[in-house]
């Protein structure tokens, strides 16, 4: 059950079965949360704060045991559904599509100061952290785009 949550409920071993990889794993875990995040769009800001602290919860949890020498591995997901979550809170249509965008450019590309950083950190801290901070970069430019043009 733990590895079938640190796989993201499975999403995180589709690219492997596609293409014998685990690249463009954590893209799949990060469209899941978007779809979750879609999926709380009627919901209250609150609630969607609410799934993104039990999804760091349960990727903290799930994804210790498989962390090897410091490293994330591709299959293990559930913190890019997390970081994902964190990224859409009370967010919809345009400014939810801006923020995800965001969070997953600075989780991929880790420029944005304290992610690669918290990144670095030990295991499963590091696993999670740095698609928390970067859901939190997305965050923020998501609740301006909703400010600015809504």
């Amino acid at each position: 059950m733990r590895r079938f949550i640190a796989a993201g409920f499975g999403v995180g071993w589709i690219p492997d079965k596609l293409w014998g990889s685990d690249n463009g794993a954590g893209t799949f875990g990060a469209g899941l949360g978007g779809l979750i995040g879609i999926a709380l769009w009627p919901a209250p800001w609150w609630i969607d704060t609410a799934a993104a602290l039990i999804a760091v919860g349960l990727s903290l949890w799930a994804s210790a045991p498989y962390a090897r020498d410091l490293e994330d591995p591709g299959w293990v997901v559930i913190d890019e559904i997390a970081g994902a979550l964190v990224a859409v809170i009370g967010l919809t249509g345009l400014a939810w599509f801006v923020a995800w965008v965001i969070a997953r450019l600075a989780d991929i590309f880790k420029t944005p100061p304290g992610v690669r950083q918290a990144e670095n950190l030990r295991p499963p801290w590091g696993i999670t952290t740095d698609d928390v901070v970067a859901g939190l970069y997305g965050l923020a430019v998501g609740w301006i785009v909703a400010r600015v043009f809504f």
